[in-house]
């Protein structure tokens, strides 16, 4: 059912046809244009309301005062606001625009997606404060109100003086390994300076008897000043707290927040975890660190942006490592291998959301689901159809993330030219979440461009990785003959840079619309998605050539190495390498292949290789003889127990063997198991039974 529709031009800055969405919307009667929704016409958005269909108002800027409308209306139903402003409305091109904002409005009248598992943290305030000791200890003093504080004091030039007052635990020590999340972090540090700062109850004796007055009041000895006299150690007596040969000097403990005054954090991670602060020696980021920390007490939640299927990853088997892409893209170092147990292990307080696994997945084990491709894939479609049927040419789709990106294409909308008419903005909560089933599905819907905006905040491997989906998709076009250069990642950090990128973007022609629908199986989604591109390119092909790396391609086999031995066949995840269970036989369904590289790195005889490739014929998805041999039978009762070549490799190999001169013991490699004990009992002498059984 669609949503009631509010639209207003601005005060008459935009050219909005209600006639003209109407048609392009199916609509029963054309919406009102207002000039001023959110002024003189805002009884028109409370007849709305009290009427209770759901909303969708076509302005983002005073979002905040019709929501607050709505809820001292009570507003049953559901309100959703659109920007046709920023996006289409101002624009050199407005007065061409009304597909594109039909579009919009005809996005917002898809339900929403289903929702996702949520990661629950809870934190209690308890917070370690890293760092020199003035800084630290001023901060510390700072926070103690409103936080649990500790404090671990590291080596520095400048003195300090620990408070009078015992007001929070005081440690010293060089820090060690930070691990976890908000809530859950784990810190360790080694204990380097003889005296433990909280054993010491600052009681000044190790002061006054100190004759080199190494030790001042941060309790700390300054053992380039230390002549070892050792009368501190005697003026503590019983306290203990001062110990030069102490052993035991790794410390740990747990704390749910963590802020890191050092030059250098201790995390070095793109994107550090939730609870993890390292403003460095910057004392405006150290206030605006500090002021965040407040805010982290509490429970909260946040999406599980990932799902995992173990089934299908291609990671490891048998502790031989194969696919690393996950682990190789993810910038919060969420992802870490298990490969005693084959898999990849996602921690999901860590997850931050970027999607970069699932993108880089060549099996689809990993999958991005705030939204899950399905859903985007809807929207993709719904907007590309409205488009279209409203007579729009040439749809260019911009992808940006949901803060910076939306940021930059409204500041470029209100200084310059704005988008083209046939630019449609989509936001994506991550737009290193966007791969190669999006790229080439959205062309395949319809769309003539597919364009990625970063507006520099990303990590730069995010850019890696979808430079290296959008040369797979560019291949994939270009060997069909379907012009390749569809695909535009856009870095710009100006509107000035963004509107000269997207104002001199070719627009090629689109191809054909396909009906289905994309979904969240990858791999299911792109044999769609191949098979649709192939009906539309200028000649069939069968075989495109892709770049090394490829998540496509065929696996080659060296008949003379190979002994048909079939390890590679229990190495395989994904069930592109496969037995025969009536004859030696190695076969193989091309499709299946993800070029995880696991039955190369299995097989002994090193006759393997991998082929990127995308064989498009039919028989790609039909299972190939690479290898076979005969069947060999047992020289004593007949009964097939192996394979010839194993046969023949294993006596090319132990021919020369002491142990097997003796032509007998060769011919008892021929017999299965069975006869081999058999003949080894007959044809040895009682005496030497057990000496022919330990050697067999």
């Amino acid at each position: 059912m669609a949503k009631d529709k509010l639209i207003c031009n601005c005060n008459r800055t935009m050219p909005l046809d209600g006639k003209a969405l109407a048609r392009a919307l199916k609509l029963e009667s054309a919406p009102a244009v207002h000039t001023e929704l959110c002024r003189k016409h805002i009884a028109a958005f409370e007849a709305a309301v009290k009427k209770g269909d759901d909303l969708v108002v076509a302005c983002t800027q005073e979002a905040p005062l019709f929501g607050e409308l709505h809820g001292e209306l009570k507003g049953n139903a559901g309100i959703q606001f659109v920007n046709i402003r920023e996006t289409a409305g101002w624009s050199a091109e407005a007065k061409n625009a009304t597909p594109k904002i039909a579009a919009l409005l005809a996005a917002a009248d898809l339900p929403d997606p289903e929702p996702v598992p949520v990661v629950s943290y809870r934190s209690g305030g308890s917070l370690l404060v890293i760092g020199p000791g003035p800084a630290a200890l001023e901060w510390a003093d700072r926070l103690s109100e409103q936080l649990s504080v500790s404090v671990l004091v590291t080596a520095d030039a400048e003195r300090h003086e620990l408070p009078a007052v015992r007001g929070y635990p005081v440690f010293s020590g060089m820090p060690g390994v930070v691990t976890g999340y908000l809530g859950a972090f784990q810190v360790e540090w080694e204990q380097a300076n003889p005296i433990d700062l909280e054993t010491c109850t600052r009681c000044n004796a190790c002061i006054r008897v100190c004759p080199e007055q190494a030790i001042d009041f941060s309790y700390q000895i300054d053992l380039g000043k230390c002549k070892a006299h050792r009368q501190c150690v005697k003026a503590c007596g019983e306290i203990g707290a001062i110990d030069f040969e102490r052993k035991e000097t790794q410390r740990s403990d747990a704390f749910d927040l963590v802020l890191d005054l050092s030059r250098e954090p201790l995390i070095r991670s793109p994107q550090p975890p939730q609870g993890y602060f390292a403003p460095g020696r910057d004392p405006l980021r150290q206030a605006l660190a500090a002021q965040e920390l407040t805010q982290h007490v509490g429970e909260f939640e946040k999406p599980k942006y990932f799902e995992y299927r173990e089934k299908i990853c291609a990671h490891g088997r048998s502790e031989i490592v194969g696919c690393t892409r996950c682990i190789d893209v993810c910038s919060t170092r969420a992802i870490t291998s298990e490969l005693e147990q084959n898999r990849i292990k996602v921690e999901p307080h860590l997850c931050m959301g970027c999607g970069g696994c699932a993108t880089v997945c060549p099996s689809g084990a990993m999958t991005y689901a705030y939204p899950r491709v399905a859903d985007l894939g809807t929207r993709i479609k719904t907007v590309l159809q409205v488009y279209r049927e409203a007579g729009g040419e040439g749809a260019c789709l911009l992808f940006h993330n949901t803060t910076d990106g939306r940021e930059l294409v409204a500041r470029m909308a209100r200084r310059g030219k704005g988008l083209p008419a046939r630019v449609i903005p989509l936001e994506v909560f991550h737009i290193a979440s966007l791969g190669l089933d999006l790229m080439l599905g959205s062309i395949a819907l319809g769309a003539a461009r597919f364009i990625v905006l970063s507006t520099g905040s990303e990590p730069s491997g995010y850019h890696d990785a979808i430079e290296r989906q959008m040369g797979l998709a560019r291949a994939i076009l270009s060997g069909l003959g379907l012009d390749g250069e569809r695909f535009q990642l856009i870095k710009a950090g100006t509107p000035a840079e963004l509107e000269t990128a997207v104002w001199t973007a070719a627009s090629p022609r689109t191809l054909s619309p396909a009906t289905f629908n994309l979904t969240n199986e990858k791999r299911t989604t792109l044999d769609f998605v191949f098979d649709h591109l192939l009906r539309h390119a200028p000649q069939r092909k069968d075989e495109v050539a892709l770049p090394a790396g490829a998540p496509y391609g065929a696996v080659l086999v060296d008949g003379q190495k190979c002994t048909m031995c079939l390890a590679c066949v229990g190495a395989c995840p994904e069930g592109a390498l496969l037995d025969a269970k009536d004859k030696p036989q190695l076969r193989f369904i091309e499709r299946n292949c993800v070029q995880c590289g696991l039955c190369e790195k299995t097989c002994p005889e090193d006759a393997i290789a991998l082929a990127p490739r995308l064989l498009l014929a039919p028989s790609a998805t039909h299972p190939a003889v690479l290898n076979e041999d005969r069947i060999f039978a047992c020289v004593r009762c007949g009964k097939p127990f192996a394979n010839q070549r194993i046969i023949d490799n294993m006596l090319g190999k132990l021919a020369a063997h002491a142990m097997f001169r003796d032509p007998k013991a060769l011919r008892r490699l021929q017999m299965c198991q069975d006869c081999r004990v058999v003949d080894m009992f007959e044809k040895a002498d009682s005496g030497n039974i057990l000496d022919e059984t330990a050697k067999e």
